[in-house]
């Protein structure tokens, strides 16, 4: 027993000479020979302040307010904080490549006087700026000539910087054209002369409420609200948004509205700039700029463009239960769950072949609309089958098929109208179905 305690104390002692010697082996690690020393000691963090003199001769200054970063001059709008982070970020680790000359006469050949982009910042609990200067580039333009304000060396940057620090007020400022909680939107409402296109929230899905009630497409509802919350101002023309008239805004061509709970957002779109694109504003805001004409096409499109394809909401592994109607047949499939297993059943309580029932709801599943149309043809009223499906436990749905000739109608019961479908596809589920028998 004595001969194990001592094991065990020996055992400790070891392993507490091994942490010793890993800690101050840590503490003493020789710095890196190829590392290149940074122009300034700071992090991006501290960054409270910056001002920014472009190649063109533009100003600009923005502050940190919060979390977030904000303009001030030569407007006072919100800043756009990706675009800022970038700068703040690499101006943290910002390296010199090399030093170029220690003490230079004359600036002029590096193009730092006067120099092309000036940077200032000012770090948290200082007073003062700090300032890097950025001159040309150098013959092989991998890199650009610079030096901090209080010192006279001539020191290398990375090229790529060029882009980074080189900011206008405009590159500066946040350019959303329209500000909304984009998780939050429960109803979208597009206005164009006397037309009017308006979706609802509905659970996790979205559904077409004017001009008719209908589902939407999921994803093409999803990508309005993207398009509208994501699209960047081409350009500001106005700050003050005086003269609406001018630009078409006194009376807008369209209108688009994201509603969440009882808060509304509006972006107006007037007249064709010149230039291309559209004038358009925030109802909320005073600022006029230009937007793409690609948003106005994607606004302006047809209902039926966002109406949902899939004739069927269920699939066959989420239908529970199936009917079709064809002439004066029936057949009632239901599913069971018994001893983890599951199986179909008809109406006399007899097994059908799963894979063969499966089958028919893929087939069912597969059709999509072709095209819409507002009336339902005469086909309908003598249909050719009636398809009940149950799924989801409680959701029922129910599509009469009608033909005229080589064409196949889709009628939901709880839409307007008709769809014209693949009549291979529709014959196809249709012999699926006699498979049943």
């Amino acid at each position: 027993m004595r001969g194990l305690t001592s094991t065990i104390v020996l055992l400790v002692v070891l392993g507490g000479l091994v942490g010793y010697i890993y800690f101050v082996d840590s503490r003493n690690e020789t710095p890196d020979p190829n590392a290149k020393p940074k122009a300034f000691e700071l992090t991006a963090e501290n960054i409270e302040e910056l001002q920014f003199k472009s190649p063109d001769g533009q100003t600009a200054r923005v502050q940190r307010v919060g979390d977030d970063w904000q303009l001030v001059e030569p407007v006072k709008t919100d800043a756009d904080d990706g675009v800022v982070g970038t700068v703040t970020s690499n101006l943290g680790t910002l390296e010199v490549q090399r030093v170029v000359e220690e003490s230079p006469t004359d600036l002029a050949p590096y193009g730092l006087n006067p120099p092309r982009i000036d940077v200032a910042f000012r770090l948290r609990d200082q007073k003062d700026f700090q300032r890097l200067l950025v001159g040309e580039k150098t013959p092989t333009g991998g890199d650009l000539y610079a030096k901090r304000a209080e010192e006279k060396r001539v020191i290398l940057i990375s090229s790529f910087l060029d882009s980074i620090f080189a900011k206008t007020p405009f590159e500066l400022r946040d350019k959303t054209i329209l500000r909304f909680e984009r998780d939050k939107a429960d109803a979208v409402e597009i206005l164009s002369g006397t037309n009017s296109l308006q979706f609802a929230r509905n659970g996790t899905d979205w559904r077409i409420v004017k001009p008719a009630q209908a589902r939407a497409d999921y994803a093409a509802t999803e990508g309005l609200l993207t398009r509208l919350s994501s699209t960047h101002m081409l350009k500001v023309v106005s700050e003050s948004g005086d003269n609406l008239r001018m630009y078409g805004l006194d009376r807008p061509s369209m209108t688009a509205s994201v509603m969440t709970g009882s808060s509304r957002a509006t972006l107006l779109l007037g007249q064709k700039a010149a230039d291309g694109g559209f004038y358009a504003k925030d109802a909320a805001r005073p600022v006029i700029f230009t937007v793409e004409e690609a948003l106005a096409t994607d606004l302006g499109k047809n209902t039926s463009e966002f109406r949902r394809k899939d004739v069927f909401d269920s699939r066959a592994f989420s239908a529970n239960r199936f009917e079709i109607r064809r002439g004066s047949e029936t057949i009632t499939l239901d599913k069971r769950d018994a001893s983890g297993q599951t199986t179909w059943q008809n109406a006399a309580g007899q097994n059908v072949d799963t894979a063969k029932v499966e089958d028919v709801l893929t087939k069912l599943s597969n059709l999509r609309a072709d095209v819409f149309q507002s009336a339902a043809p005469p086909s309908l009223n003598m249909p050719v089958a009636v398809v009940t499906v149950r799924f989801d436990e409680s959701k029922t749905e129910t599509v009469t098929f009608g033909r005229s000739g080589n064409e196949v109608f889709a009628s939901r019961s709880d839409e307007p109208g008709a769809a014209k479908v693949d009549t291979t596809l529709f014959d196809e589920a249709m012999k699926a179905v006699d498979g049943l028998k």
